[in-house]
């Protein structure tokens, strides 16, 4: 499985930029990372379990934490930061990144739910 060679945040555009050493380069938005977060609060503790993230479009990143030399650990404004981000799920939800957003808004649809913040 391909490894980061570089991890550029963005602040501005809310893009995390990553460049993986088979010479894949992705840019991820924050939003997409918060609703793709591999945390059990996103989830969920088993299959099917998973919680669907609403209010999360203008989500940034705070800060990137390396843990040790597999994975990063992101801290977004929402407070939330118990996902660790391997270095293989970051390149899966990066490969796959079209069909799961596809997926996350046809869910958010489903619902009548929507990606805007509450406050606006």
């Amino acid at each position: 499985m391909p490894t980061p060679t570089e991890l550029s945040l963005h602040r501005q555009s809310r893009v995390l930029e990553v460049r993986f050493d088979d010479g894949s380069h992705f840019q991820l938005p924050c939003e997409f990372l918060r609703v793709f977060s591999p945390s059990a609060d996103v989830q969920g503790h088993g299959p099917g379990q998973r919680v669907l993230q609403v209010g999360k479009e203008r989500v940034n990143i705070d800060r990137i934490e390396p843990v040790g030399h597999y994975a990063v650990r992101l801290h977004f404004d929402d407070q939330h930061n118990t996902g660790i981000y391997s270095w293989d799920y970051l390149y899966q939800i990066a490969t796959h990144q079209q069909a799961l957003w596809q997926e996350y808004l046809a869910e958010l649809e489903r619902t009548g739910t929507t990606r805007r913040p509450l406050d606006g």
